[in-house]
């Protein structure tokens, strides 16, 4: 249950990094609201996660499909560019996550 919990953390990572852009400063109330919401969504579902994850995996993957996914979402809503540098290092981010998702699953005893 701790990797659903991180999932929907990260989907709030992304809509506080993609609100945050749209807040202008903080000026526009919609998107202020939505961001303040989003922030207390993801570290809300991290701690979740977090009872059952090393904060090390756990901090990093959150921060791994933050990232990729606000890059993703940043380049349809806001047009931003998408360069083969950064789909490089989305492939790198991917890597990282999937690894640390591995090797905290060969880390866990045994159950048979």
């Amino acid at each position: 249950m701790a990797w659903v919990y991180l999932l929907i953390a990260s989907v709030f990572e992304v809509v506080f990094a993609l609100g945050t852009n749209a807040t202008h400063g903080f000026t526009v109330l919609g998107p202020s609201l939505l961001t303040a919401v989003a922030a207390a969504g993801g570290i809300f579902f991290l701690s979740l996660a977090l009872k059952s994850l090393d904060v090390g995996v756990g901090y990093t993957v959150w921060t791994g499909i933050g990232s990729v996914g606000t890059v993703i979402f940043g380049s349809i809503v806001f047009h931003e560019a998408v360069t083969p540098a950064k789909v490089a290092a989305f492939v790198l981010i991917i890597g990282g996550v999937l690894g640390l998702k591995v090797a905290d699953k060969l880390a866990q005893p045994s159950t048979a």
